[in-house]
Formats: C-alpha cells, sequence, structure tokens
C-alpha cells in the first residue's frame, strides 16, 4: 500500500511538469529531484520543441522543485547553457569580452530582459546620433548662410566705397 502523501506528490509531479516527466520516463531517470545536468540534457533533446515550449517545461521544472522545498535545477550552469544554445540570443555588444562568455550562464528570462535592455539602448544611442548629424547639417548650414550674408555685405560696402 502506497503512502498518500507519496501518490499525491506523484500526482502533483505528473501535472506540473509532464513533458519533462515523461521525458524521464523514456529516459529511465528520476524527474525529482532533478540534476542542472539531467535539465540540460531534457532542454538538448527536446529543442525540437521550439524556444517558447521549451521555456515554458523548464519553469515548470523549475516550480515543482521550488514548490517541494528543493534547490532549482534549472537556475545557471549546465541548465542554461543548453537552454542559450538553443535560443542563440547574443550577448550585449556594450558588454566587455569576459562578460559575454558568462552571458550564456544566465537564466534564459534574464538573457531575455538583458537583450530587450540593450536593444532600447542601441536604439536611443542611434536615435541620439542622428540628432547630433541634424544638429551638425543645421549649424553647418547657418554658418553657411552667415558667412554668406558677410561676404555680401563687404561686397556692397566696398562698392559704396568705390
Amino acid at each position: 500500500m502506497t503512502h498518500p502523501l507519496l501518490t499525491a506528490l506523484a500526482q502533483a509531479r505528473l501535472r506540473d511538469a509532464p513533458i519533462f516527466v515523461r521525458w524521464c520516463e523514456l529516459n529511465g531517470v528520476t524527474a525529482c529531484p532533478a540534476a542542472p545536468a539531467l535539465v540540460a540534457r531534457f532542454v538538448t533533446d527536446c529543442a525540437a520543441l521550439g524556444v517558447s515550449r521549451l521555456w515554458s517545461a523548464v519553469q515548470d521544472i523549475s516550480r515543482m522543485h521550488v514548490s517541494l522545498g528543493l534547490a532549482d535545477p534549472t537556475l545557471g550552469g549546465a541548465a542554461a547553457s543548453a537552454m542559450n544554445a538553443i535560443a542563440a540570443i547574443p550577448p550585449p555588444r556594450s558588454w566587455p569580452a569576459p562578460f559575454k562568455q558568462r552571458f550564456s550562464a544566465l537564466p534564459y528570462d534574464i538573457q531575455i530582459h538583458l537583450a530587450a535592455h540593450e536593444a532600447q539602448r542601441e536604439r536611443a544611442l542611434r536615435r541620439a546620433q542622428n540628432d547630433a548629424a541634424s544638429a551638425r547639417q543645421k549649424l553647418a548650414a547657418l554658418e553657411a548662410e552667415t558667412k554668406d550674408r558677410e561676404s555680401n555685405g563687404n561686397e556692397a560696402a566696398t562698392r559704396d566705397q568705390d
């Protein structure tokens, strides 16, 4: 006879992370607790699901472990690197090289946030550069116009003296 608590936990596992649990059953490994390397292998094996469905499954794995008071195997390390390999989010261009290498170890949701922030920063930078170029052009046109007026004024004054 199985203890009712164990039965409830098993049902919760099946409900919370069905894709991962089924994958674990097919591969003969336990779904909970899962090692980060196992989550990374799951991510790599199930890459055909696509990034959005895969990320949803990884979040389910995280919730399942946290709800049971276990360490989250999806945070950083192998799982994050595997997710990054599939998502292929480039590190921010503004980051120094040593930090770019660490970017792939960040969790996927943080990578998405940083990539969106970097894109917004680059748009603002391009906008500021375009505004500066436009201001330089207006200044050059104004200087040329002032120079023309001064030279035309000098020519008129020279004719009056003759």
